[in-house]
């Protein structure tokens, strides 16, 4: 366990999990944590995403305490922790929160990054997963959590890519915006960032999400994205399907951990360090 109150200024621990005084508005829908809940732990996109992130921090920061902000119900921050790593979640929701906690995440934060009120300089490891997309300001965002980290501090994101896949889904999600990693990289730069390594993943799902998501939403058509059944079908995928995206996503593993690019794919995946 890592002591929190060390580092972090008006956090209360209520029960194991560290709260600040007051609640804050966060761009994610009230359902957000519930419907990942319905389908991490089948889900092919949310385990190969989990593969990916632990191949680059293993290499990176194998031995550096983690910071996973904004990381919904844990499921980034118990597979990094069951790999060994030391990791503090912080999340502001508090179902996201409870249930990271039930899942045996050792340490959990419900607060916004801003709201934990950290102190300057502690973060040598950070991971922002899917939550930049969430920020109206990037920018300032990154600009903050750069004077929160450690000299030569590590920062791993993963994003959704491309603006020309943008769809209702991205609207249901809260999103502000999608990225490449150029534009991410560019951010970054301007954040007190340089880059490490970027790369894409999930190269195979651009097809899908344009054909499915993109085109129907253009037409004014589609499935409601906050339907049960279109959230579940979105991530599961049985017989042959299932047999040809894992030798794709092994493909992937298996280029990132020989420090190679993946051209394109559904998410940008990039790995900075403050300078």
């Amino acid at each position: 366990m890592v002591d929190i109150s060390l580092i972090s200024k008006g956090l209360l621990n209520i029960e194991g999990i560290w709260y600040p005084s007051a609640k804050e508005k966060i761009s994610y829908p009230d359902a957000g944590n519930a419907d990942c809940l319905q389908i991490e732990d089948s889900s092919f996109w949310f385990k190969h995403r989990n593969n990916c992130i632990a191949t680059l921090v293993k290499r990176y920061a194998a031995n550096r305490v983690f910071w996973d902000i904004g990381g919904g119900n844990g499921y980034v921050s118990k597979g990094l922790q069951s790999s060994g790593i030391s990791t503090i979640l912080v999340e502001p929701g508090e179902l996201g929160a409870q249930t990271a906690a039930k899942r045996g995440v050792k340490n959990v934060i419900c607060a916004t990054f801003e709201g934990a009120g950290l102190n300057d300089n502690v973060i040598k490891s950070a991971g922002l997963f899917d939550v930049l997309e969430h920020i109206e300001d990037d920018l300032m965002f990154l600009k903050s959590l750069n004077q929160t980290m450690a000299k030569d501090g590590l920062l791993f994101i993963t994003v959704p890519a491309y603006q020309t896949l943008w769809s209702k889904d991205d609207d249901y999600a809260g999103h502000f915006r999608r990225y490449t990693t150029e534009k991410l990289n560019k951010t970054l730069d301007q954040a007190g960032f340089e880059p490490v390594f970027d790369t894409y993943i999930f190269s195979l799902l651009i097809y899908p999400v344009f054909l499915l998501r993109t085109l129907p939403g253009k037409l004014g058509l589609g499935k409601n994205p906050s339907s049960k059944n279109k959230i579940q079908s979105d991530h599961k995928a049985g017989g042959l399907a299932s047999k040809v995206l894992e030798r794709i996503w092994n493909r992937e593993l298996i280029r990132l951990k020989e420090d190679k690019k993946i051209p394109y794919g559904g998410s940008c995946l990039v790995v900075a360090r403050k300078r």
